[in-house]
């Protein structure tokens, strides 16, 4: 009888500031603890306590080395990670962030997020774009199964990186979507609301909100010509909006140049890095959650938006579609298309209602729960892979 495969993940490679990857890994952790299938993991020094507290029932392997570089940390993942494997006789490795040990010696699951380092290399840099080509080809190439987000990922994919996309019960590609912590991402309270627009010196102004890192691939110089533009029709209003945009800063120059066109009654509040507890608030306290992205892989912060009860503003790149479906407002790519989007929806309060209701809906069809028992399900084709090769 097949016995359910000892999985160790590595999270070494989650940054301390916790952005999608890193909710990603987090939740799928908690969650495979929820479902009695706690598995070992290995991680940075800083998030041992973090671990064991989201699963109290796995074996928490701090690595002995603050591993800050991503060299420092391939290097790990080359060298010792193998040794550790062998040492904590585990079956399977989940490596969920596009690399895995050449030498491997246990059965390999790697999660690869998204295809835009294929489809659109230039909202990366060169040096990172390269990089995930080559780590993409290699773990599609060497990994037993490959976990997408998305079946706009595992299309993507296919066409451009010759993954293998068919055969019903022999296919070596997942799909399996995120889910949503529902702790953390629901309609927020009124105390919520006020205490984020307190940290943000909002006063009782209306906001459009924007949550992510300020790279290309977020399209953030259009939505601020966007929202300058929406700002210019709403001119009349005795409580104009403002735009505040939350997330660390990523290295899009366009965006400070952007920022110093902005006009001088427009209002725009860059404020960086806000904590997990307050995104609820944040979000949910928000006119409009505006996410114009050129391409995702899943699209975790339109979801986590819905979640939280925001009317979303959004694109039809790639995924975005699988997770927003109905519940959700679309424009363009460009300044004009934000613009008009922005200003259909903060003149009607009744469509943005209806967003708000119809988003936390669908939200619910997200789960962490099944998001966890579709990778135990990868874990294991992968353990019988690994048998079979042998």
């Amino acid at each position: 009888m097949f016995t359910e495969p000892r999985v160790l993940i590595d999270a070494t490679a989650v940054p301390a500031n916790r952005g999608g990857v890193g909710r990603y890994v987090d939740c799928l952790v908690a969650a495979l603890e929820a479902d009695g299938a706690a598995p070992m993991v290995v991680c940075q020094p800083r998030d041992a306590e973090l671990y064991a507290a989201l699963a109290p029932h796995a074996d928490v392997l701090p690595a002995l080395e603050r591993l800050v570089t991503r060299t420092a940390r391939l290097t790990w993942e080359q060298t010792r990670l193998p040794w550790l494997l062998r040492r904590a006789r585990v079956d399977v490795l989940h490596c969920p962030h596009y690399t895995m040990p050449l030498a491997c010696p246990v059965a390999t699951v790697v999660t690869l997020h998204d295809a835009t380092f294929f489809t659109d290399p230039g909202v990366h840099s060169p040096v990172k774009a390269r990089f995930f080509r080559a780590w993409t080809r290699t773990s599609l190439r060497r990994a037993d199964v490959c976990v997408v987000p998305s079946e706009s990922t595992a299309r993507e994919l296919g066409r451009v990186a010759g993954a293998d996309v068919g055969g019903a019960g022999g296919e070596r590609l997942h799909v399996v979507h995120h889910g949503v912590d529902g702790d953390r991402f629901h309609p927020p309270s009124p105390e919520e609301m006020v205490a984020v627009r307190h940290r943000l010196r909002l006063g009782r102004s209306p906001y459009v909100a924007f949550l992510g890192a300020l790279e290309p691939r977020k399209n953030v110089p259009a939505l601020i010509r966007g929202f300058a533009r929406a700002s210019q029709i709403l001119a009349g209003r005795s409580d104009p909006p403002a735009l505040v945009l939350a997330g660390q800063p990523g290295w899009d120059s366009q965006v400070e140049r952007e920022l110093r066109a902005v006009p001088h009654r427009v209002r725009v509040i860059r404020a960086g890095y806000l904590p997990l507890a307050e995104l609820s608030g944040f979000l949910g306290g928000a006119a409009v959650v505006a996410y114009p992205s050129l391409g995702e892989g899943f699209g975790l912060p339109v979801l986590e938006a819905m979640a939280a009860g925001a009317a979303v503003l959004t694109t039809r790149r790639l995924a975005i579609p699988e997770v927003g479906g109905d519940a959700v407002a679309y424009c363009g790519i460009d300044a004009t298309d934000i613009a008009a989007g922005l200003v259909e929806l903060l003149d009607d309060p009744a469509r943005r209602a209806e967003l708000s209701t119809a988003a936390q809906r669908r939200a619910k069809d997200f789960s962490w729960e099944a998001s966890a028992a579709l990778h135990r399900a990868a874990y294991r084709r992968a353990a019988v892979m690994r048998r079979w090769s042998r």
